[in-house]
């Protein structure tokens, strides 16, 4: 969700932005910050006003912030309590650049059109929250909740992208050597189950879309917990971490 409404070189601060600088942070017409657009740009800004409910911000020239991080999209099973408001956060801090909530048939969270579309709402505010506090000049997209088998298929038809799925089996393809494998792609795919896995005709539709099973290791990790983990590696098998 946008803070602010950019106008030339103005920017119109909604009422939650103008309240965690003026209240939040304390900050004053005068003071000096950095504002993200969102899309990779970076401006240095001053306030011009603040109050409860609005402010005004100047800014100065656009520059480029932090190289984007290269495609990382993950297919997170819908899980169930804060476990996705979770992953939304820290994999936005590990520099996922899409999510896409999918339900499966052992999901425990099933939702309505409505109810779907307000838990997007408030994983894009997550995703936009957790940008803004580890620096990222953009947002991860969050994507409307799909039917793992459209999912999947939408993701796997894109030749770009190391596609993968984190399964316990024997004969999963361990993950340093499927990033080896692929190190020639520019972006990677995964795709992680629910809490009580992914059943075996998901895993067949999976495969026939392209998707590789990658083990994790030999501990069973849990759904949160596996994102973040092949996150993690990916941006060390990158350069980006070390």
């Amino acid at each position: 969700m946008p803070a602010a409404r950019i106008e030339g070189d103005l920017a119109r601060l909604d009422a939650d932005a103008a309240s965690y600088l003026g209240r939040v942070l304390r900050l004053g017409p005068g003071a000096t910050l950095e504002v993200f657009d969102g899309a990779g740009g970076v401006f240095e800004a001053t306030i011009e006003s603040i109050e409860p409910g609005a402010g005004v911000l100047r800014l100065g020239p656009r520059t480029e912030g932090v190289a984007t991080p290269r495609p990382f999209v993950l297919l997170q099973a819908l899980a169930k309590g804060e476990k996705m408001d979770l992953v939304v956060q820290k994999a936005t801090e590990l520099g996922v650049t899409r999510i896409v909530p999918v339900a499966a048939a052992r999901s425990v969270v099933r939702l309505d059109p409505s109810r779907a579309a307000k838990r997007t709402e408030r994983w894009q505010r997550i995703a936009t929250e957790a940008a803004r506090q580890c620096g990222r000049a953009d947002v991860p997209d969050i994507a409307l909740p799909a039917p793992i088998a459209d999912a999947v298929e939408e993701i796997g038809a894109q030749p770009e992208l190391a596609t993968m799925m984190a399964l316990p089996s024997e004969s999963a393809t361990g993950l340093p050597d499927f990033l080896q494998a692929n190190a020639h792609r520019p972006g990677h795919a995964l795709l992680v189950g629910p809490e009580g896995g992914i059943e075996p005709d998901e895993v067949s539709l999976a495969e026939r879309a392209g998707f590789a099973a990658v083990s994790l290791g030999t501990r069973i990790l849990r759904t949160e917990t596996a994102a973040l983990a092949v996150l993690a590696a990916v941006r060390f098998f990158q350069g980006e971490l070390g």
